[in-house]
């Protein structure tokens, strides 16, 4: 122990390291004797035990007609087509989650074009307007979300610009468009339709430059 602690020591001197070797060495020695020493245990505990139980038989007669009398009778009602029908059963694939169809809900269209226009007329003829304001007449969500995307076609387009003072505070909506421009113009219905096919012919033209 004075020479592992002396080892451990961050200054400690070790005069012998060849007692350190042999102490490390009967460490290890002692280490498996304890080892063998269990399993020897464990084996005599399993040997006496299989000399007690070597004394025991199974009882190998039949039952007692008094007790044999208590057994239910097996009684089978089906035959092989009614084994088959219950094996089809039990291994035919079970069916999926059941499907909720969507075509008894009415699905109002609302077109962003349309809500553009009647959004540039109210611009025109006021200059400005506060988006609270502008969607203060829409009849439900959908037509809201129209004039918000219409908005935003607008401002991309130059034509409209947006004033807010404060952080999620009133939004104000100018007119900066040309008074000429069309609806037409300014909205590319992007939103409605099916989306355009791509690789249409005008992508195999080159140009000859």
């Amino acid at each position: 122990l004075d020479l592992k602690a002396a080892r451990l020591l961050p200054q400690g001197d070790v005069e012998d390291e060849e007692d350190l070797a042999l102490l490390e060495a009967r460490d290890l020695l002692f280490a498996r004797l304890l080892q063998y020493k269990a399993f020897k245990q464990v084996a005599a505990v399993f040997g006496e035990r299989l000399a007690k139980e070597s004394k025991r038989h199974p009882r190998s007669v039949q039952l007692e007609p008094r007790y044999a009398g208590l057994l239910p009778e097996v009684l089978i009602g089906i035959g092989l087509e009614q084994f088959a029908q219950l094996a089809a059963a039990a291994m035919a694939p079970k069916p999926g989650p059941p499907e909720i169809g969507l075509s008894h809900i009415h699905g109002s269209k609302v077109s962003v074009k349309e809500q553009a226009a009647l959004v540039i007329e109210r611009l025109r003829a006021g200059g400005q307007v506060t988006f609270r304001g502008l969607c203060a007449d829409s009849p439900d969500t959908l037509t809201t979300v129209a004039r918000f995307l219409s908005l935003l076609e607008l401002f991309r387009e130059g034509a409209v610009a947006f004033d807010q003072v404060t952080a999620l505070g009133e939004l104000t909506i100018r007119w900066t468009g040309d008074e000429a421009l069309d609806v037409d113009e300014l909205i590319q219905d992007e939103f409605e339709g099916q989306p355009p096919a791509e690789g249409g012919a005008d992508d195999g033209e080159k140009d000859d430059d």
